[in-house]
């Protein structure tokens, strides 16, 4: 396992399992937030995000969590494990105001520094309204992967917790200290 991808609806957990991940791994973690927004919560133009995209896709090692669809076909070409959190709509709703109380005026760790995280109603009402669409775009894009690549799908926290569980059973037997 060289390079990740995970991907996942809002409030799924994927900076948090990238985050883990790399602990375990020592691989490098990309979140796909600080290349989104710059500081201010200022959106990049889509050239920039692709740009950067591509300059983390052409690396040898990742962990790269996040959307950004448009690039989704060359990071799926470049990875060779992707990791799938189709966690319930609620669910995702309870973390993301979790998240939003537990950081609320300061950056979340997967967030440029200058983007303070916020309550935005706007961005629960995005999260109901693309809740088919997103899962549907995933489902398409798992489709596509090549049969070579190693595809894992988390329903729960429960397989989340088996997961990282057998990551560090692996590191263990290769002989590997988690970071």
């Amino acid at each position: 396992m060289q390079r990740v991808m995970i991907i996942g609806q809002p409030g799924s957990g994927k900076s948090t399992l990238a985050r883990l991940m790399g602990e375990c791994t020592g691989l490098p973690v990309v979140h796909i937030d600080q290349i989104h927004w710059k500081d201010g919560w200022i959106e990049r133009t889509k050239a920039e995000k692709a740009a950067l995209c591509h300059e983390v896709h052409t690396r040898e090692s990742w962990i790269f969590e996040g959307g950004h669809s448009a690039t989704w076909p060359e990071r799926l070409a470049r990875a060779d494990t992707i990791i799938w959190l189709d966690i319930s709509l609620l669910r995702r709703y309870l973390r993301v105001t979790w998240r939003t109380l537990r950081y609320h005026g300061r950056a979340r760790p997967d967030l440029p520094a200058g983007c303070p995280e916020r309550f935005s109603l706007e961005f629960y009402s995005w999260i109901w309204g693309t809740r088919n669409s997103a899962r549907a775009k995933i489902q398409v894009l798992l489709a596509t992967a090549s049969p070579e690549k190693r595809v894992v799908v988390l329903r729960s926290l429960r397989d989340t917790n088996a997961f990282l569980k057998s990551l560090e059973r692996e590191a263990a037997t290769e002989g590997r200290q988690p970071s």
